[in-house]
């Protein structure tokens, strides 16, 4: 009796646990549109026409499609694995709400940039005197000696939070990220935050802007929408990395960080290991250094030798990274909404080395082959760099904790007007018509 009645008790939890991924093809219909109704009711920044009927708000439930039926013939059918690495929504349906109204902010600027200094005042003053909002910058920002000699701007600066990189936690008291600068300041704002990450959003004050959508001009009104919850998120995924290290004594610990710049907060302390974890948003990066020989790092995929690299390198990157460095190294652009990882060699000495696209749950993990003649040197969105040697490994697979950007349109739409805009995408003079004769 008392099996039963445990196993009663399974059931009931595995079907409160899996009903936010119903099918209506296989569950109740009526069930799925409450939730979509409750979803439905937040807007969006977009100008597109208002959304309609709980159907056409919901075309799909994932960039899958449809929800596919796992049942095939009269017999078969997919075994469930309640181990699921992320489920990714259908771009219409992410929308940003809050469940309290945001209080704080932190406002990240690109520093030694002298003409970001007036709209990081104007923007400043705005949140704190019109918003009463707190507002949290970084302590070497206001440093700089245009804040600091600047007399009208004391009485505002008084009421800021400030924080040190590396040594602050401040994780859990940021509400949403206000970004000025370019894309660099996005990355910036992606390493501060190692679990989860507050809604960024990001104005074009710098030279690209790829993943900046916002332009500051009318600055008021689009961050006064954010704070009332008017807005859609495209959600990027992130790459946890682990790196192991074989104890080396030449690495010392002093004042928490060690000799390659890596914080000494990341680490656990294994037997004679070293373990350091990062959340990467655009790409991890494996290169030869200063070697002159060809690198050569062997690549596995669940444990299992897939390729050897033989080259300059090889980046792992998420989507959002597809048009960052491994664009330039040959790979192809992805919309940061579909759940994959990219490997692209850096000119490898092979021609048929092309790169590939892998699912996201996945687990890559590199080391130095045995036959290695020189180590090899790793970078995390360009940071951290150091150096890897014979015995220490790279594990990397896609993190829980995406970072949310809010979007000026649509997750769609901004990233098309980011390639047209920003690397001129499909940008040519337009062949001539045939005249007609008459």
């Amino acid at each position: 009796m008392e099996m039963n009645r445990e196993k009663l008790c399974t059931s009931k939890a595995d079907v409160s646990s899996d009903s936010a991924y119903h099918c209506s093809t296989c569950h109740d219909e009526e069930e799925w549109s409450n939730t979509s109704r409750g979803r439905a009711k937040s807007r969006s920044l977009s100008a597109s026409p208002a959304l309609g009927s709980t159907k056409e708000f919901r075309r799909t439930r994932s960039l899958h499609g449809p929800c596919p039926v796992t049942t095939f013939g009269p017999k078969a059918c997919m075994l469930q694995n309640p181990k699921t690495i992320m489920h990714i929504q259908d771009p219409a349906s992410q929308r940003l709400t809050w469940n309290k109204p945001p209080k704080s902010v932190l406002v990240i600027k690109k520093i030694h940039d002298a003409s970001l200094l007036q709209p990081f005042k104007e923007l400043c003053v705005y949140l704190t005197e019109e918003n009463n909002m707190i507002v949290y910058v970084e302590k070497k920002v206001l440093e700089d000696p245009a804040i600091a000699n600047d007399d009208n701007f004391g009485p505002v600066k008084k009421k800021f939070c400030t924080f040190r990189e590396d040594y602050d936690d401040i994780s859990n008291q940021i509400d949403f990220i206000i970004c000025l600068g370019g894309d660099g300041t996005l990355l910036y704002a992606s390493s501060l935050f190692q679990g989860s990450v507050p809604p960024v959003m990001a104005f074009h004050l710098g030279s690209l802007g790829f993943l900046t959508p916002f332009n500051f001009e009318n600055f008021q009104s689009q961050v006064t929408q954010v704070i009332e919850g008017n807005a859609a998120l495209v959600l990027r995924s992130r790459l946890k990395v682990k790196v192991v290290k074989e104890h080396r004594e030449k690495m010392t610990v002093q004042n928490g960080i060690e000799e390659n710049g890596v914080v000494s907060t990341n680490i656990e302390k294994e037997p004679g290991k070293q373990v350091m974890q990062y959340q990467v948003l655009n790409e991890v990066v494996v290169d030869r250094g200063p070697s002159s020989y060809l690198s050569n790092v062997d690549v596995f995929l669940d444990g299992h030798l897939i390729t050897t690299v033989q080259g300059d390198g090889v980046i792992v990157s998420t989507p959002t990274g597809s048009t960052a460095y491994a664009a330039a190294a040959g790979a192809s652009m992805i919309h940061p909404n579909v759940p994959a990882i990219m490997i692209t060699p850096i000119c490898p000495h092979s021609l048929s080395f092309r790169p590939i696209v892998v699912p996201a749950g996945v687990e890559l993990k590199i080391m130095l082959s045995p036959d290695a003649r020189n180590t090899a040197w790793v970078s995390f969105d360009g940071r951290k760099r150091q150096e890897i040697c014979h015995g220490d490994s790279i594990s990397i697979t896609t993190s829980c904790y995406p970072l949310p950007s809010i979007c000026f349109r649509d997750p769609v739409s901004d990233w098309f007007e980011s390639l047209a805009e920003c690397l001129h995408w499909n940008v040519r003079k337009k062949q001539n018509n045939f005249a007609v004769e008459e």
